[in-house]
């Protein structure tokens, strides 16, 4: 008995110590950030755990990342690459193309040393990284995306790493992430490290509990007019209908990343925490409504497409840019999720939800072009021609999620809409199973509807026109292209603007303002006696068309660099509304009975 105890503890230990053998041992990575000495470049080392092979000479920084649909080319702000031997004896490396640096003696490096600036003061020619995507070093904060930072020989993209960051004493550092008792982020793979920013600096923070899982919020504010706790405060119960869309939260930690300072950019979205570059301005209820509906849009992205996702962006191609016909599941799906389910939580009211439709159908008549389909879109997505079409996979994306909503809302008599398939395909899925980049329309239907083959074939893959009068009448929803409501309003008729001088010039002159001596290129400097800036432009516009008939206004403009004020009379107009949303009052009990489905989560 004992003899056999020894053996069976043998086996153990033998097994055990060629699992260890076997698991690849942490690439460590180390970032110097001193602002004392520099607010423009960190400082980076690699120490390699073990030998390079001759295939991984190569030393790879990013050309893109994912969720970015821009080009990157990090290889642009390198400074001073050095690769060390084990006795810190310096070996020869080159460069070989913007993101690629070659080892002569891959063998022998045991270190790899370099200095790479910030992408948001540094200037290039083109392809300027968005501030959110970037990095960015100021003597009070600084904020880390991975791939501006760290790079990674050939061949060890899905090789285990560790990151230590030195920075300032009395900085706080957020991510998704938590470092171990070193102070070490681990990460297991550089996927993971890209997918994982981390904001630094003079921080406010706050959390709170989603079910089981927690949600941390960061906070840099230039002035200290926001912080995390009221932040946070504003978007709790958005989180909530999120809960409650969602039924369990698919991650146990979340972090929201927020920058606030002079410029607003956007956001980006990561599987474990969200990063927001946004102007600092007081926290009125409109801005944090603003940024609520933004943080919705990218919390969602926990589903989509951390659970739902193609190979395209399971295994990652840093090196090439690489586009997925599925760009309108990722985005525009989610954006169609961030309306609709605080909608369903009762945070907005239904008219209102319905002019945010109506927002969308006019960006894509308006501004894109309605003849590129989404699929080519995510194909092009890395492509100049592609980025001229890119926000309309935000509204056009969305607007076609919304009608797959009601068209398997409609099939399955109200009992399972696209929420529902959403939550089946996370749960089949998951975030280490891909979905079919190829098949992945013919699965869909496979697994609701042969009908929905058809809706992708015209609506994704193509571009049909969208059927938003038949799709909204089925639950009790008027749209009409143009809606005359029977009122008479004053107008200045149709003008075009374009900037000027830090300004806005007239581009186009109506008639009616050429009778009262407004030329073309004429500066619109105030309306009334109220000074036209970028900030109040559109509400002035929105005065300019639907003032009293025959009304007598006041322009002042300069002409040719001398300043002068004229005076015109509003003609008459019918007022009329574009892609105007609005709810049926002679709805039908069938209309009515879908609308409460499509009201709710089933």
């Amino acid at each position: 008995m004992q003899h056999a105890l020894r053996a069976g503890l043998l086996a153990t230990l033998l097994s055990t110590g060629l699992a260890a053998q076997a698991a690849p041992k942490e690439l460590t990575y180390t970032v110097t950030i001193d602002p004392a000495k520099s607010t423009d470049e960190f400082q980076v080392a690699l120490q390699l755990p073990q030998k390079l092979k001759k295939d991984q000479a190569i030393y790879q920084f990013a050309s893109t990342a994912p969720g970015t649909y821009q080009v990157m080319d990090m290889g642009r702000f390198v400074r001073n690459f050095q690769a060390f031997d084990a006795k810190g004896k310096p070996l020869e490396s080159k460069q070989l193309g913007t993101n690629q640096w070659q080892l002569a003696q891959p063998d022998k490096t045991r270190e790899i040393r370099y200095t790479i600036a910030e992408t948001w003061d540094t200037p290039v020619n083109e392809h300027r990284i968005y501030r959110m995507c970037g990095s960015s070093l100021e003597a009070d904060h600084a904020l880390l995306n991975g791939q501006t930072i760290l790079g990674y020989p050939q061949g060890m993209q899905n090789q285990p790493l560790r990151l230590k960051i030195n920075y300032p004493s009395g900085w706080q550092a957020g991510s998704a992430l938590t470092p171990d008792a070193q102070g070490y982020y681990h990460a297991k793979d550089y996927d993971q490290a890209v997918d994982s920013p981390i904001l630094l600096g003079r921080l406010t923070q706050a959390t709170t509990k989603l079910g089981d899982a927690e949600v941390a919020l960061y906070c840099y504010s230039k002035t200290d007019q926001i912080k995390a706790e009221p932040l946070l405060g504003a978007m709790q119960k958005m989180l909530g209908a999120a809960q409650s869309f969602l039924v369990q939260l698919p991650v146990k930690r979340y972090a929201f990343l927020y920058h606030f300072e002079d410029q607003s950019q956007g956001a980006w979205e990561h599987s474990y925490s969200s990063e927001y570059t946004l102007k600092e301005q007081p926290l009125t209820p409109e801005y944090a409504q603003s940024i609520t509906d933004m943080a919705a849009h990218e919390f969602f992205h926990i589903v989509t497409p951390l659970n739902i996702h193609s190979e395209i962006i399971e295994h990652f191609n840093f090196v090439q840019p690489t586009g997925s016909q599925h760009l309108w599941l990722y985005e525009g799906t989610t954006e169609w999720a961030a309306h609709m389910m605080q909608l369903r939580g009762g945070l907005i009211p239904l008219d209102d939800y319905l002019k945010t439709l109506q927002g969308k159908v006019a960006y894509d008549h308006l501004r894109a072009d309605t003849t590129y389909s989404l699929k080519k879109l995510g194909l092009n997505s890395f492509s100049d021609e592609g980025q001229q079409q890119y926000g309309n996979i935000y509204q056009r994306g969305a607007m076609t999620a919304a009608l797959l909503d009601l068209r398997l809302l409609e099939l399955s008599g109200g009992k399972r809409g696209l929420r529902e398939v959403l939550l089946e395909l996370a749960k089949q899925y998951g975030p280490s199973k891909p979905v079919s980049e190829q098949n992945f329309f013919d699965d869909f239907a496979k697994q609701t509807y042969p009908e929905i083959r058809d809706f992708f074939r015209r609506y994704v893959e193509n571009a049909e026109p969208l059927p938003l009068q038949e799709y909204y009448g089925k639950v009790g929803v008027q749209y009409a292209p143009v809606y005359r409501t029977g009122r008479k309003l004053g107008s200045l008729g149709l003008n075009g603007y374009a900037p000027k001088n830090g300004g806005l010039a007239f581009a186009q002159v109506s008639a009616t303002l050429q009778a009262c001596g407004v030329a073309v290129g004429d500066q619109f400097v105030a309306y009334n006696g109220a000074p036209i800036t970028m900030e109040t432009f559109r509400q002035t516009i929105m005065a300019m068309q639907s003032g009293q008939p025959g009304q007598e206004v006041e322009l002042t403009i300069s002409h040719e660099g001398k300043e002068k004020k004229v005076r015109c009379r509003t003609v008459e107009r019918d007022e009329t509304k574009r892609f105007y949303f609005a709810v049926d009052p002679q709805a039908t009990p069938q209309q009515l009975a879908l609308r409460q489905a499509w009201l709710k989560n089933l």
